[in-house]
């Protein structure tokens, strides 16, 4: 496909928050180059003041308990991000809000610290990045991600990266020693190996390109790196599972998985006004195929099927995956995360006098 350059942001719209009462509506008579700044606005950085870190989850088809985010909002602005409605509890919109209104964890590192370092801390894998991007392109200049690791490092407490950029590669030094005591897994998200469709879909992503480099650089470097075909998009993306698993095997990846589409609240709107800008000849089919994955609707939060899907066509992308990870020739073992290393930093100092 060829993308129009049409907003140098994921979203087009910037819809109205569902809390709020009071919302802007565009004046369909103002020209647009006098909404030029709401067209492609400036990304601006808040403050966040939150008191702790560390979030639990007890969703049992999410594989880990705990997660830790540097960042709410995330400028890669991916269209189908299914963490864009969390900006409405700020009185923010889900569209261009989510991926130019960013909130800055300042703080983390130093709450990450207290956190691990509290005699109730169960050592257990922290996910970083089990909402928003902790790489996206701005943590090259805050380095918070990075301040987070060097504190799991000191640690010793395991933990399990997912991103779409190429910065992750920066911080190989530190994952290289986290990989002595099997404390790091990385995963990489690709979904599509088609620029053009990723340069309109995830604008501010790394390219498919950057992100296998990512996945050789990492697996070179002895860190173990995984991939998530994520998400699925029938009748869009499906067709390159076994392509986007070949190419991620090729790179070093270690293992896969994947999940389909996730479209609550806003983002049902955002995505159906993308796909009438980028594919108005097989919108209806798309959106089709997802409701058939949701029960004839576009989206339901149900535990246990909302990451896969039911029906037909799950089971059709459940076979294609498994199909294109044998012949990928990964190997059926795990990547093996162990917390048997961790050790409190500030106690050990303490036994030294």
């Amino acid at each position: 496909m060829e993308p129009q350059e049409f907003h140098n942001r994921g979203a087009l719209v910037n819809p109205a928050n569902r809390f709020e009462k009071i919302s802007f509506r565009r004046d369909e008579e103002v020209s647009d180059e006098d909404y030029e700044g709401r067209v492609n606005p400036k990304t601006e950085f808040f403050k966040d003041t939150s008191k702790s870190i560390i979030s639990y989850n007890d969703s049992p088809d999410i594989g880990f308990e705990t997660s830790l985010n540097p960042y709410r909002g995330c400028e890669h602005g991916c269209v189908y991000c299914y963490a864009r409605p969390t900006h409405e509890y700020f009185g923010l919109s889900s569209g261009w809000d989510f991926e130019s209104k960013i909130f800055v964890k300042t703080e983390a590192a130093s709450l990450l610290r207290k956190e691990l370092a509290h005699p109730q801390w169960k050592p257990q894998v922290v996910v970083v990045s089990g909402v928003t991007d902790c790489y996206q392109p701005f943590e090259k200049k805050f380095q918070i991600t990075r301040q987070c690791m060097e504190v799991l490092l000191d640690f010793r407490n395991p933990t399990a990266i997912i991103t779409k950029n190429k910065l992750v590669t920066r911080d190989i030094d530190i994952f290289k020693q986290m990989a002595d005591y099997h404390g790091i897994n990385a995963t990489i998200s690709i979904t599509t190996l088609d620029p053009a469709l990723a340069r309109a879909m995830e604008p501010r992503a790394s390219t498919p390109a950057n992100r296998l480099k990512a996945m050789e650089e990492l697996a070179k470097a002895g860190v173990p790196v995984t991939v998530n075909v994520s998400p699925v998009i029938p009748a869009l993306t499906d067709h390159e599972i076994p392509a986007i698993l070949k190419a991620a095997a090729q790179a070093g990846a270690l293992g896969a998985g994947y999940t389909v589409i996730r479209l609550p609240f806003a983002v049902k709107d955002l995505f159906e006004t993308w796909l009438a800008q980028y594919f108005s000849d097989r919108k209806n089919k798309v959106l089709n195929r997802i409701k058939e994955l949701r029960g004839g609707i576009l989206y339901h939060s149900e535990w246990g099927t909302r990451m896969t899907g039911t029906g037909l066509f799950a089971d059709q992308i459940r076979d294609i995956f498994d199909l294109g990870y044998k012949r990928a020739g990964f190997s059926e073992g795990r990547i093996r995360l162990s917390a048997s290393a961790f050790r409190n930093p500030y106690q050990t100092q303490l036994t030294l006098f």
